[in-house]
């Protein structure tokens, strides 16, 4: 069984940083290692939406037009962790994020192909 731990969520002004990370425990070694992970939000009222997906192997990054060129994705396979690097922060980016573990070598920005999901961490950006 894969647990994944999102942190680093917060309450930010406009214009900050966060640094979301995601760690993976539980009987990981060929899953969340070997398989692209992916960053999803929700915000209140909102469906979930796609952020940014990165491959196993770290050479295949993927963002969703509202976050590129602000945020970053990013994995440390050995630590087992995933980060998201926030920058530039808006209101619009208030929502709750969600990290997931692809069933397949490469993410993807279809939450149908993650099979496994952490709890999600709150971000708020106050304008």
């Amino acid at each position: 069984h894969v647990q994944l731990q999102a942190s680093g969520g917060g309450l930010v002004q406009t214009g900050g940083s966060l640094r979301l990370s995601c760690a993976a425990s539980g009987r990981t070694v060929s899953t969340t290692s070997n398989n692209g992970m992916g960053w999803f939000r929700q915000a209140p009222g909102k469906e979930r939406e796609f952020v940014a997906t990165i491959s196993w192997n770290s050479d295949s990054t993927h963002y969703a037009d509202s976050v590129k060129g602000r945020f970053t994705i990013s994995r440390d396979r050995a630590k087992r962790t995933v980060y998201l690097q926030m920058n530039s922060l808006n209101p619009e980016d208030t929502a709750v994020y969600y990290c997931a573990a692809s069933r397949y070598a490469y993410g993807s920005s279809e939450a149908g192909r993650y099979a496994y999901w952490g709890q999600g961490t709150q971000v708020t950006v106050s304008s």
